[in-house]
């Protein structure tokens, strides 16, 4: 009887606490694209309705959502705003806003001011990178600023580079964010989540556009990267450089986040096609080895996802193309007509490959070697460059001024 007792209050408890929605990072749970199928939908709706909206200002950086909260990096130029928002009500929770003021480079004529680093929430912390290179950490229940560390003396804005963009990961307990220009070179930090100090660094060329991500070669947990001009892996532990490649762009613009297969390494720029590396190590020796590299099939700012043995991505050739290519050989699969867009975000459900446009356009086509498009919605936002949200059969979306979920009829 007590046995019953105690597991009637469990089941009346989790009945009213709502499931926790974890996409606490850049491109979702584990940081490559996939979204997992519990957070996944079942069926796709006929179309979507705006449950909320709250307008944050401008930005490229993408919400993320843990717990019951989301949380969105923005801009309302010269201010930057951190904002919670409950994800059911759509209420603001807490706001910071704080002073983000610079020169955006003569060259991004097209560009927003930022922030494009996607905010990162490991435990009730949450990390928050802007253009200028300003790190804050938040207190996720009230919003309070726990501390602060400013690298915006080491981003300029003279030359090439347009500010700084890679999202800050957790690497075995702590915070690695990496920051620079091409004027001062480039550092990767790791940082005691709890105060902000160092714990290892990297020194190089300055940074890309990309954002680092975690992978495991062997028993070597690495750290993977794009700088201007190369891509690195570090010791994902200790910081140790392991071994590093030239990848060179003449407008330093390698945007593309690296994606790991489990056997290939896949990174791509709109100069420098999209390439594959093996990782091996010999005698305590690495070495990234390319086995293929592919011309027709470049992706400029969208980063790719594998899975089925396929690398899904969009193509900027065309006026941007959807495209699939083999992984073992780099060679199409399939590939759209074109005139997709600029960009795209691309998420891996159990069933479908999704597309969200900058058009606001999403695409869920059939997972495999041949593309059958499922559903497609006009999601009637303005332009989307941020990657969204996958809770169940609701997306939570960034437009050019707000977020917003949207629920399925």
């Amino acid at each position: 009887m007590r046995f019953q007792i105690i597991v009637a209050i469990v089941l009346s408890v989790s009945a009213q606490s709502p499931p926790a929605r974890e996409w606490a990072q850049w491109r979702g749970p584990n940081r490559d694209g996939i979204v997992p199928a519990a957070q996944a939908p079942a069926d796709w709706p006929a179309a979507f309705g705006s449950a909320w909206r709250v307008e944050v200002g401008e930005g490229y950086s993408s919400p993320v959502v843990a717990g019951t909260r989301v949380f969105v990096h923005s801009r309302k130029d010269p201010k930057e705003l951190v904002t919670a928002i409950d994800l059911t009500s759509g209420k603001t929770v807490w706001q910071q806003v704080y002073d983000a003021s610079y020169q955006k480079n003569q060259y991004a004529v097209r560009m927003g001011k930022g922030p494009n680093a996607t905010p990162l929430v490991a435990g009730a912390r949450l990390f928050t990178l802007g253009a200028t290179g300003m790190l804050n950490a938040w207190d996720t229940a009230s919003g309070t600023r726990l501390w602060e560390q400013n690298y915006t003396q080491e981003v300029d804005f003279s030359k090439l580079f347009c500010g700084t963009a890679a999202s800050p990961v957790l690497a075995h307990g702590l915070v690695v964010v990496q920051v620079g220009s091409d004027v001062h070179g480039g550092r990767i930090l790791a940082l005691d989540p709890a105060t902000g100090a160092t714990k290892w660094q990297w020194r190089g060329p300055g940074p890309g556009y990309a954002s680092p991500v975690i992978i495991t070669v062997g028993a070597t947990s690495q750290l993977v990267t794009m700088t201007n001009q190369s891509i690195v892996g570090l010791d994902a532990r200790t910081g140790r450089e392991l071994w590093t490649a030239p990848f060179p762009d003449e407008w330093h613009e390698n945007i593309v986040t690296p994606t790991w297969t489990g056997r290939h390494l896949i990174v791509s720029g709109t100069r420098q096609g999209t390439q594959a590396y093996t990782l091996s190590e010999t005698g305590g020796a690495w070495q990234a080895k390319q086995v293929w590299k592919v011309t027709d099939a470049s992706m400029y700012m969208s980063t790719p996802v594998a899975g089925d043995g396929l690398i899904y991505g969009l193509s900027d050739k065309r006026k941007g193309h959807f495209v699939a290519l083999d992984e073992s050989t780099g060679a199409v699969k399939w590939a759209t007509e074109g005139r997709e867009g600029d960009f795209a975000s691309v998420l891996l459900t159990p069933k479908h490959v999704l597309f969200l446009t900058n058009g606001a356009d999403l695409v869920v086509a059939r997972r495999g070697g041949t593309f059958a498009i499922d559903k497609k919605y006009d999601l009637g936002a303005s332009e989307t460059w941020s990657a969204p949200v996958i809770v169940g059969r609701d997306l939570v979306i960034r437009d050019a001024a707000g977020v917003s979920r949207l629920s399925a009829k």
